[in-house]
């Protein structure tokens, strides 16, 4: 929202939510209404066509943010070295509807106006008035309604909601109020309303002149340099009929230089372009050597989890992840994505972020969940995840751990396989174990003498059992096999506290995977569910029981660039085991934590609040 919002700021169909495509079925049912019974024949194309097109620019606009969000996390060719945050995606989120708006005028001006109506497919004449049009009158007057945009009356009214983004993404292009962008889809209106009324309109040069804005649009706000060098060098006036990312990234920057639209040329004339544009379209165009402290390596989850990630949809990305009906018709894509993933050769960079000078990326494993389960990939997945630790150690990373079940112990032993097949191995290998133990430890309320272990053992579940044990908790275990299982690893001085009873009743259950709904009902009512697993338990229990969040804590500010959210966490907030990593970089910490180590947990728990970090509850 701009600082002192004016008249018509909101967009009229805010109320509806997701909802609001439906102000554009009338016109759609209409065409497929005339379609049928007039036949292809008589009915206008261009009518017809409105809808598809306004479809081809939601995916080009979605091309874009996923370009720029993975090259981005790169951070190569960055243009404005700093990170966004939650505020800014949320305040975004409504870049749709400008497309909603197109198609409003779309279809009036196929049902109004003269000339409008039955286009034929091509008329150059047409395309030429277009780009004379666009070139004159559209530039020029863009120009100087953008720089009366900047004067206090409307920049506080109107355009400071735009320019709230300092760092941009290709969706901030069409982030403004109501009003503002009616004025911006007006002034876009002139050249193709002068060729209906003239009668040279024609459908591709239409649909041309859309795609060009949203291409320049979206390409100038997408933070990194992409121009190459050599187009200017073949072509020495295109300076003037084309700007870059770096040159309107200044504008965002300094506010006060570099208004025009898509040709610089008028800031050249009213001497209004910013003196450091060409050494910052260089410097961007060089990049700079991509280099990473701590690699987070984790993987897909489920098929819908592509859209998820943050090269994704942003408005899912931005939210705990949770699986939605309508994404189900879109199985062809999720399969087709599945399949291209599969056959990648290399973990790709999903995320990064800066914390204390530390520069850190996730980077994702490109299989699915399932995939860890197929014997016949284990060999690929580890010969991926070896892949990955050798590119982090070139790149310089300090530690790499291990998310999800890349640390899975029937697939590499807890990451100990990679020990031994790299003894000289420099970087620090980091399950998380030890942290994500002292989460769990820590989530256990005050005052509790008993609790059920159950579900499947892990290095984790052990490690909680022993540490349990030597406080003088009772650990009891429902299933005799797994408690003879885990009996060997209980100190002898300890090993009365753990227990194994078909019928205790202790009011905190300990859960992880493979734990059947039958199980979790035998628990008594008001118990409470922590689970100890990398993925959540299914929530069966609707009466008074609680379930904990899988082993988490919440990040502290000085951690940036955060607008995701890590699978099914809540915002800001991230699995221990990728803490872990962190804290062990922050630490400086020189041994590994993978096979059978287990950290000392009260010195990384201890390590993980001074950093900053806080359990969930706290945040």
């Amino acid at each position: 929202m701009a600082t002192n919002p004016g008249l018509f700021t909101e967009w009229p169909w805010k109320k509806l939510g997701n909802f609001k495509y439906l102000i554009l079925a009338p016109w759609v049912a209409h065409g497929g209404y005339l379609a049928a019974t007039k036949g292809w024949q008589e009915v206008d194309l261009g009518y017809l066509l409105i809808f598809p097109s306004l479809l081809l620019r939601m995916i080009h606009n979605q091309v874009w943010i996923t370009i720029s969000r993975v090259q981005n996390a790169r951070s190569r060719r960055q243009i404005v070295d700093r990170g966004i945050e939650f505020e800014q995606v949320d305040r975004e989120r409504n870049w749709d509807d400008q497309v909603l708006l197109t198609g409003i005028l779309l279809y009036l001006g196929a049902l109004y106006l003269p000339g409008g109506q039955h286009v034929p497919l091509w008329n150059t004449k047409g395309f030429l008035l277009i780009a004379l049009l666009h070139a004159g009158p559209v530039e020029f007057l863009y120009y100087w309604f953008h720089r009366a945009l900047h004067h206090h009356f409307l920049y506080t009214r109107y355009h400071s909601h735009h320019h709230a983004s300092i760092v941009t993404e290709p969706i901030t292009s069409v982030i403004h109020p109501f009003a503002e962008l009616v004025a911006y889809e007006l002034l876009f209106s002139i050249p193709m309303i002068t060729c209906a009324l003239s009668g040279s309109a024609s459908i591709l040069a239409f649909e041309i002149y859309v795609l060009y804005i949203d291409f320049m649009n979206n390409m100038g706000h997408c933070n990194f340099e992409l121009v190459p060098n050599w187009l200017f060098k073949w072509f020495p006036p295109l300076k003037y009929l084309m700007y870059t990312p770096s040159f309107h990234s200044l504008h965002h920057t300094q506010f006060r230089t570099n208004y025009s639209l898509f040709m610089p040329f008028y800031d050249y004339i009213y001497n209004t372009m910013d003196k450091s544009s060409d050494t910052l379209y260089e410097k961007s165009l060089k990049g700079k050597e991509e280099t990473v402290d701590v690699v987070h390596l984790t993987h897909l989850t489920s098929l819908q989890s592509i859209y998820h990630i943050r090269p994704g949809f942003a408005e899912y990305a931005s939210k705990p992840y949770t699986s939605k009906w309508y994404m189900r018709m879109m199985w062809p894509v999720s399969w087709l994505s599945m399949v291209l993933t599969w056959t990648y050769g290399s973990s790709f960079t999903v995320e990064r972020n800066i914390m204390k000078k530390l520069k850190m990326q996730s980077w994702a494993i490109p299989r699915y969940s399932f995939h860890y389960g197929l014997t016949w990939e284990k060999e690929a997945i580890n010969n991926l995840i070896e892949k990955a630790i050798c590119e982090a150690e070139k790149k310089g990373a300090k530690v790499v751990s291990l998310g999800l079940l890349n640390q899975a112990h029937n697939l590499n032993g807890n990451g100990e396989l990679y020990l031994q097949k790299l003894p000289k191995l420099g970087v620090r290998l980091v399950d998380g174990t030890s942290l994500a133990a002292a989460v769990v430890m820590n989530s256990i309320p005050q005052g509790t003498d008993q609790v059920i272990l159950a579900g499947n053992i892990s290095k984790v579940s052990r490690a909680v059992a022993v540490a349990l044990c030597k406080k003088n908790v009772k650990v009891v275990m429902t299933n005799k096999q797994d408690y003879h299982f885990l009996k060997p690893n209980m100190p002898e001085d300890t090993a009365e506290n753990f227990l194994f009873s078909k019928t205790a009743a202790a009011k905190v259950w300990l859960i992880g995977e493979g734990l059947d709904a039958s199980e979790q009902f035998k628990a008594q009512k008001g118990t409470k569910f922590i689970p100890y697993s990398q993925f959540p338990p299914r929530m069966v229990r609707k009466d008074s029981c609680t379930y904990s969040t899988t082993p988490a804590m919440a990040v502290p500010k000085a951690l940036q660039n955060v607008h995701s959210c890590e699978n099914w966490l809540p915002r800001r907030v991230m699995s221990a085991w990728r803490i872990a990593g962190m804290v062990h970089a922050l630490e400086g910490w020189n041994e590994h934590e993978c096979g059978d180590i287990v950290l000392d947990m009260e010195k990384v728990w201890s390590a993980a609040l001074l950093h900053g970090f806080r359990p969930v509850a706290q945040a």
